[in-house]
C-alpha cells in the first residue's frame, strides 16, 4: 500500500518535468556519444579514412569480410558518432541519426564485444548506447528540438495553404 502511494506521488511529481527530462536525456546521450567520434576523428591518434585501422569486418568466428576500397570502419564509426551526435544534440533528423547510431552500436557490439555479459567483455557502453538510440529512434527528439520546430513550421505552412484554398 505504501509503495503504491509513493509510486503515485512520484508519477504525479514528475509529470510536469517529462519534456525537460526527455530533452536532458537526449542532450546527455548525444554529447557523450559525439565525444567518442571526436576522439576517433580529431583526437591524439585520429583514424585514417582508408588503409589503416579496421579494414576487415570480423564478427567472431562467423564472418570475416574485407571492406571494399580499404575503408577504415573505425573512421566510419567516428563519422557516425560525431555527426550523428551533433544531429541528435540539436534534435535534427533524430530518427535517421538514431537509426544510424543504433546500427553502429550493433556492429560495435558484434565486432568488439561479442559475448553475453557486457560487463565481462567491455561492451557496457555499446549496450547502453544501443538501448538509448533505440528509445530515441522510437520516440524522436522531443518538444525542444529542431525536429519539433520544423514540424511546427510544416503545420503552419499546411494551415496557410488550406486557408488560401478555402
Amino acid at each position: 500500500m505504501i509503495f503504491s502511494r509513493l509510486n503515485l506521488f512520484a508519477s504525479t511529481a514528475t509529470e510536469e518535468s517529462r519534456e525537460s527530462s526527455w530533452t536532458l536525456f537526449r542532450l546527455l546521450v548525444a554529447a557523450v556519444f559525439l565525444t567518442h567520434g571526436y576522439d576517433k576523428l580529431l583526437g591524439e591518434s585520429p583514424q585514417e579514412p582508408v588503409g589503416g585501422g579496421m579494414t576487415n569486418l570480423d564478427i567472431g568466428d562467423l564472418i570475416s569480410y574485407p571492406v571494399p576500397l580499404d575503408i577504415n570502419l573505425l573512421f566510419a564509426a567516428g563519422v557516425v558518432e560525431l555527426a550523428g551526435g551533433v544531429l541528435i544534440l540539436i534534435g535534427l533528423w533524430t530518427h535517421l541519426a538514431s537509426l544510424l547510431a543504433l546500427i553502429t552500436m550493433t556492429m560495435a557490439y558484434l565486432i568488439a564485444h561479442l559475448a553475453w555479459f557486457p560487463a565481462l567483455n567491455g561492451g557496457e557502453m555499446a549496450a547502453l548506447y544501443w538501448a538509448a538510440f533505440l528509445v530515441l529512434f522510437t520516440f524522436g527528439a522531443g518538444p525542444y528540438s529542431a525536429d519539433a520546430w520544423l514540424e511546427l513550421r510544416r503545420q503552419e505552412k499546411r494551415q496557410k495553404k488550406m486557408g488560401e484554398s478555402a
